[in-house]
């Protein structure tokens, strides 16, 4: 028999310090083991987590005032991707600022409701991606749900206000019988934008993908609605050209984009208000 008093005693790991280090992609501290091991895996079984336990990990973490990101970037792989989403902000900016003010000026010049509303969803593309911009301007929120819901809220309000500016060009073209003029300025146009819309989304879906962010994947959509706003004038043109008669067509597109944007916009404020007032009382690193 041992005589208890000369047993040494070991300090027990609180289970939250363990967990948190782990998370992080650090190796525990010397005397901080687990003392419940898991069975060995035999090698045919899967380490892939199933539908569910995804799911939870999800929650759990979004519980904690992080994003999902968290469990699965270490440290230096999520400043590389927030540099990289502050690049494509910046480029989206100058992009989609020349796009704007030379769709606004194709819109006045040709009457064209598309190209007005390709103008105002590239105006639109400039206000998310400077959202984007303060998103991850703070290098220690790259995880911060609370920060992230507020980018998605800001965006919902400025989704919605631009469809309604959207729909009142689009409805007033339709009622006054305004026919768009057709010209190659206005297919290069919406060419280019097409084409330069279409690769900034790309990139800002596999982005927002890594990162877990509904922010970057909203500034991707309004790309991709751009993009298909951009192409949209070039088949309105071209079908007015050769049937005067579908003369409503470029006002139409621009009323269904209008509603598009809107209903992202309110399903955006609906999904992210709640989580909003959930994750207030976590740091909000400002």
């Amino acid at each position: 028999m041992t005589d208890p008093a000369t047993q040494e005693s070991y300090p027990v790991p609180d289970p939250t310090i363990v967990d948190a280090t782990v998370r992080n992609g650090q190796c525990p501290p010397d005397g901080f083991t687990n003392n419940h091991h898991q069975p060995a895996k035999s090698p045919s079984q899967p380490e892939a987590l199933n539908t569910g336990q995804e799911m939870k990990m999800t929650e759990t973490v979004e519980g904690e005032g992080l994003l999902e990101s968290s469990m699965r970037l270490k440290p230096h792989e999520a400043q590389s991707y927030r540099k990289r989403a502050l690049w494509v902000s910046w480029i989206s900016i100058v992009v989609t600022l020349i796009l704007a003010v030379t769709a606004f000026t194709v819109s006045f010049m040709r009457h064209s409701a598309s190209a007005f509303g390709f103008a105002f969803d590239a105006t639109l593309d400039v206000m998310s991606s400077i959202i984007v911009l303060w998103r991850y301007s703070n290098a220690a929120a790259v995880h911060s749900a609370h920060r992230e819901y507020i980018a998605c809220v800001v965006l919902g309000v400025v989704f919605v206000l631009s469809s309604l500016c959207i729909l009142g060009k689009a409805i007033h073209n339709l009622a006054t019988r305004m026919l768009p003029e057709v010209d190659d300025f206005l297919f290069s146009v919406s060419i280019v934008s097409g084409l330069l819309c279409s690769l900034l989304a790309v990139v800002k879906f596999m982005l927002g993908r890594v990162l877990t962010s509904r922010a970057l994947i909203t500034d991707g959509f309004n790309s991709l609605v751009g993009a298909i706003m951009g192409f949209s004038i070039l088949v309105s043109a071209e079908v007015y050209k050769n049937h005067a008669d579908v003369w409503f067509l470029d006002g139409s597109i621009g009323v269904i984009i209008g509603f598009i944007i809107m209903a992202y916009g309110i399903k955006l404020l609906k999904d992210m208000v709640p989580r909003v007032r959930q994750t207030r009382n976590y740091e909000r690193f400002d």
